[in-house]
């Protein structure tokens, strides 16, 4: 329904005349992104007047005008990826917004003679969520038409990019915010464990990057050679993803606490050129230093200056470098290898998993879309870059859409992230389920002692998001955590819950916009052709940041597909709306008794029992059922492991679910086997039931 509607009429040379006579009225009136764009165009007063125009018609629109109070600054008039004009609102006037469920806007823009002419309408369309709440306005607006009339094209656009033109990730995200009058706008803040923090702007990000690049360049390192981080969660490790990638080498982040094997096996694989790390993490390197014949250089960020460096060593510190303000960097095109990531090893070997230039397509418009980022947020993504959503969504795609975020550089503790969120004001969080049950654990108590209340909009990804921890978010935020799904290998986020969306708890939501996903019968690997049943998740290839092969190893990326479909790896169902419904690994479904059963779905319940804090289920061998489910359980503070208890989760089991899904065993754990990124490796303990090789344990969070 209409909202509201406004109109104006500005002469436009009496606009030009003010804005020239008035010293400081420009940054009143407008952004800096709108200043930079009219004084771009042939004719200034023209497109100024028309901007005016719109501001003004919006606020009548709003029912306001002058006397709401509200900054013109604060209304930003855009143009969308069709070239069509379209409002941007920030600060008071997005909460005005929002609270009045303003949920979509038309704007109009003419020139008649000498005048400049603006209509705006506000559209106000209540949508039910899982609660019975309203949605806010949102980035994506309504996802089913979206979906009706999508091209990867609108992000094309909105980054200024054209097929053929050079595209390298490492300027989008830096020089072009600045090009767009954000050069002074906070992009980093840091927290280290001591307490330590830094802040850098948009120009600190440009001029560390160039910096970087430029130290790399005079080492010789050349375009597609590959550069290592391993570092803790430090400003160089963001900063130096950056700068290798203006220099044209692929970036290959690999998690600090890897020990010497771990990072032998991927090193080696990827013939690595340089590696750029911390005094503290540099002997596991020096250890292998003698088996990688490719590894050039050891580029140590820390180094001391006493303590003599070693063979192929070479100091590098970033305050202490002369700042690079002009730096050539690399023509990179839209295939461009630019990261390297290694897949976390639950489900064998690690593979090296090239991802290119274009990804930023895909990565930027998730994020705009999914994560709803918009230009005054202040986000936490938690994940270490060592892991795909630590550079897709924690360096990529925030600082390609010029936001501020944050990071903090220490241990999990729930005290600890509450205080980070209560003092830098997170609007937008993006953790893992891992996390999320952890906080669970901790209790609901602890909530109530931080303010919590910046937070707008949470969401999830690593493993399947449990619809207690759903539920859980709801009562204690406000709001719940939106699940997202994506793999290494996809490089960006392809099936999720959005914005304004019914969450269903449990469930992975719906493919992105633009990506075409099924669920295929494993035997004709062909679309089921109804709903209802258990299959291959499969994903259309075809979408920006898909990966291009595996590193070295064509084979296994070949038997990724099937009939033309990429096969995930991960079993789902759909619902009669679409909906997808996590069923587990495909080599992790439970066959008992010829019946199918999903540890996820096990898992799911043993959390909804007061006495389980994490959970894992995994098969194991049965001489008349073939196989059975056997539970992996560890306990929440104040109960005791026993057989009464053994007994009381598997009829809990029994009645929630059905006898062939109740746990045959049940073993009670201090800890779950997991990866560093939260992901519980399900393998070891399924090969140990089955006395089979354990294989690759090298991402294990304890090994």
């Amino acid at each position: 329904m209409i909202f509201g509607l406004g109109t104006d009429i500005i002469e436009v040379q009496r606009v030009g005349e003010k804005l020239e006579r008035t010293p400081g009225l420009k940054t009143k009136l407008f952004t800096a992104g709108e200043i930079a764009y009219c004084e771009s165009m042939h004719r200034p007063a023209q497109h100024f007047a028309a901007r005016f125009a719109a501001k003004e018609a919006f606020l009548k629109a709003m029912g306001t005008g002058w006397s709401g109070g509200h900054k013109f600054s604060e209304i930003e008039v855009v143009h969308d990826a069709l070239g069509k004009p379209e409002i941007v609102v920030h600060g008071k006037v997005q909460e005005f917004c929002r609270a009045r469920n303003i949920t979509g806007m038309q704007v109009t823009l003419a020139h008649i003679k000498d005048l400049a002419k603006a209509v705006v309408i506000l559209e106000h369309h209540p949508v039910e969520n899982a609660k019975g709440g309203s949605t806010v306005m949102s980035n994506i607006g309504s996802y089913e038409e979206r979906v009706k009339n999508f091209s990867w094209e609108i992000a094309e656009k909105e980054l200024g990019y054209k097929k053929g033109d050079p595209i390298n990730i490492g300027w989008y995200c830096t020089d072009r915010i600045c090009s767009q009058g954000k050069s002074a706008k906070t992009a980093l803040h840091w927290e280290g464990h001591t307490g330590v923090e830094k802040n850098y702007t948009y120009n600190d990000l440009r001029l560390a990057t160039n910096t970087i690049g430029a130290f790399l360049r005079g080492l010789g390192i050349q375009p597609g050679q590959r550069v290592c981080l391993f570092m803790d969660k430090i400003p160089e490790l963001y900063l130096g993803f950056l700068g290798i990638l203006k220099t044209g080498a692929i970036a290959q982040p690999l998690f600090s606490a890897f020990g010497d094997e771990s990072l032998f096996v991927r090193l080696s694989n990827a013939e690595t050129t340089a590696v750029i790390t911390q005094k503290k993490h540099a002997p596991k390197v020096r250890k292998i230093l003698d088996k990688l014949p490719h590894l050039k250089h050891l580029i140590i960020v820390d180094h001391d200056g006493v303590a003599p460096l070693k063979d192929r060593e070479v100091a590098f510190s970033l305050e202490k470098a002369t700042p690079v303000d002009k730096f050539d960097v690399h023509p990179t095109v839209a295939e461009s290898p630019s990261v390297l990531h290694y897949t976390s090893g639950t489900t064998g070997m690690p593979k090296g998993v090239q991802h290119v230039h274009y990804s930023l397509i895909s990565q930027y418009l998730t994020a705009k879309w999914v994560l709803d980022l918009k230009d005054d947020d202040i986000y936490w993504c938690t994940a270490d870059p060592g892991w795909v959503t630590g550079t897709s969504y924690g360096i990529i795609a925030p600082f390609a859409l010029g936001v501020t975020q944050c990071v903090m550089d220490a241990g999990f503790s729930a005290e600890a992230w509450y205080k980070f969120i209560e003092k830098r004001k997170i609007t937008m969080w993006y953790s893992a389920p891992t996390a999320i049950r952890s906080l669970m654990k901790a209790g609901d108590e602890i909530v109530k002692q931080h303010d919590l209340s910046t937070l707008r909009h949470l969401a999830s990804v690593g493993e399947p998001l449990n619809s207690e921890a759903v539920v859980w978010s709801q009562k204690v935020f406000g709001k719940p955590f939106y699940d997202t799904y994506w793999q290494t290998e996809n490089g960006s986020i392809v099936i999720s819950n959005f914005p304004g969306m019914e969450v269903r708890p449990g469930s992975m939501g719906k493919p992105f916009p633009g990506i075409t996903g099924t669920i295929l019968d494993p035997v004709k690997n062909e679309p089921y052709p109804t709903h209802g049943k258990i299959g291959l998740v499969a994903l259309k290839f075809d979408w920006p940041a898909r990966m291009r092969t595996y590193w070295n190893n064509p084979e296994a990326f070949q038997k990724k597909f099937r009939n033309n479909w990429y096969i995930t790896g991960d079993r789902s169902k759909l619902d009669a709306d679409g909906y997808f419904w996590f069923a587990g690994r495909d080599d992790d479904i439970i066959n008992t008794a010829g019946h199918l059963v999903s540890p996820f779905e096990v898992e799911s319940a043993l959390l909804e029992h007061p006495a389980v804090a994490e959970s894992a289920v995994v098969s194991k061998p049965d001489a008349i059922n073939l196989e059975v489910v056997k539970a992996f359980v560890a306990l929440k503070p104040g109960f005791t492991a026993g057989k009464d208890l053994d007994l009381d989760i598997m009829n809990f089991i029994r009645k929630k679910l059905s006898p062939l899904a109740m746990p045959q065993e049940i073993e009670f754990v201090t800890s779950l086997p997991k990866t560093r990124s939260g992901k519980i490796m399900r393998r070891i303990l399924h090969a140990k039931e089955w006395g089979e090789e354990i294989g690759d344990t090298s991402t294990l969070e304890n090994d």
